[in-house]
């Protein structure tokens, strides 16, 4: 099993522009994967809101409850 510090041991032995992109690639996985997490939690809450399952609260009763925190 690869750890972290052998995997970047690994990098580091690649040529600088490899590593760029390296670098880059994993920057735009992990904006895709985010922007995927987003879109399913989005998904789930409007289905949720669409049966029932929450309600929507007013702008007022967002901030009294921010308020609390």
């Amino acid at each position: 099993m690869a750890t972290i510090d052998s995997t970047l041991d690994d990098i580091m032995k690649l040529d600088f522009n490899s590593r760029e992109m390296l670098l880059e690639i994993l920057q735009k996985r992990q904006i895709e994967y985010r922007r995927n997490e987003i879109a399913k939690t989005a998904k789930k809450t409007l289905k949720e809101y669409q049966t029932g399952k929450i309600t929507a609260d007013t702008a007022e009763e967002v901030i009294k409850k921010l308020n609390l925190l």
